[in-house]
């Protein structure tokens, strides 16, 4: 059986690929927006498909995907969805392959992105939206992509097991003896928004906070998006991380569970969409891109997924805590990239996994 790739050996094969192209001048500056029109739409419908690689929850994915077909009649998408690792060595086993699958990509590791700009496999394109309504630190100086999702990776409770006034209010309250065996976590080698986490609270409270935590007989599952199920089934009392926007659309069933957040700060989540430049179907692809970072789209995740959004127009749904009123931890997708395989080996070292 084949040894699946690891994030190490797909940044050697970048490398390697990289070191047999001709030096390539770097973008001045972001290509023009560009607006949709009667133009694209048609060019799109004329291709009739667009294929998205994504680690956004299945159901979310089909939802915004059943969206874009109704708005844009004869236009099939095709959903991709897998953990954020594996999207990032997909796309890598793709390319060195030279097959041209993929139209659009997203991920929930934005380091990731980081790699594909610097491999030049991403291309430019400027959605008018995202130029007119995202902040400079959502949208990539270069026009290669920008931040489609925007969430937090938070603490929950099962609230029949566990009343508000008995909940952890912080990491280190985790450690206290009586929740042995009653947490629940992802895990970040296969979840980029785990790794992500991971690598911010490391840094803002500490590596011994994982080690302590590895000993309370943690059940370790692989997506972000499990914990919150985990919970909601009670099959364990308190997440020590998972997906927000799993929290609320598990709480808006009626099921109980509650948000947590940390005294110590919530990792921040971004997770970026580009256009590929080898995409199959560009005009669909461009499309999409464009559809997906709307006001309209962004509003959808909000309001159905769960999701925070980076466009300005797009409101949090009534009921949340505003993010204003959240204290978050600084994301740093180059860090991410640089020790990434540092931060899994160290996670796995304590929790043996």
């Amino acid at each position: 059986m084949a040894r699946a790739l690891s994030r190490r050996d797909v940044l050697k094969a970048s490398s390697a690929v990289a070191l047999t192209l001709p030096a390539m001048p770097l973008r001045a500056a972001a290509p023009p927006p560009t607006a949709i029109t009667p133009d694209l739409i048609a060019a799109a419908q004329k291709e009739g498909k667009v294929i998205h690689y994504t680690s956004v929850d299945l159901p979310l994915a089909e939802k915004v995907a059943k969206a874009f077909e109704a708005k844009y009649p004869g236009i099939a998408v095709r959903t991709e969805r897998s953990g954020a690792e594996r999207v990032f060595t997909r796309i890598a086993q793709e390319r060195s392959s030279n097959i041209h699958a993929c139209d659009v990509v997203q991920s929930s590791d934005a380091a990731h992105f980081v790699v594909w700009k610097r491999d030049g496999i991403l291309a430019p394109y400027v959605p008018e939206e995202v130029a007119q309504h995202y902040p400079p630190e959502h949208k990539d100086a270069d026009g290669l992509f920008a931040s489609y999702r925007v969430y937090l990776c938070v603490m929950a409770r099962n609230t029949d097991l566990v009343k508000a006034e008995d909940a952890p209010k912080s990491y280190h309250d985790l450690l206290d003896p009586k929740w042995a065996g009653k947490i629940v976590k992802a895990h970040p080698g296969y979840s980029g928004t785990i790794l992500t986490a991971t690598y911010q609270t490391a840094r803002d409270v500490g590596w011994d906070y994982y080690e302590k935590l590895a000993k309370q007989r943690v059940m370790q599952v692989q997506s972000a998006s499990d914990p919150p199920k985990k919970l909601a089934l009670g099959e364990r009392a308190i997440m020590a991380d998972g997906i927000e926007y799993g929290v609320f659309q598990i709480k808006e069933t009626g099921k109980p569970v509650d948000v947590i957040y940390a005294a110590e700060g919530s990792p921040l989540i971004v997770g970026p969409n580009g256009v590929l430049k080898s995409a199959p179907n560009p005009n669909a692809a461009r499309l999409l891109q464009s559809f997906m970072l709307s006001a309209e789209c962004q509003q959808f995740n909000v309001d159905l997924g769960g999701l925070r959004s980076a466009h300005a127009l797009v409101k949090d749904k009534p009921g949340r805590t505003p993010m204003k009123d959240i204290k978050v931890m600084k994301d740093d997708a180059a860090a991410v990239e640089k020790e990434s395989e540092q931060i899994k080996a160290r996670y796995v070292q304590y929790f043996k996994v």
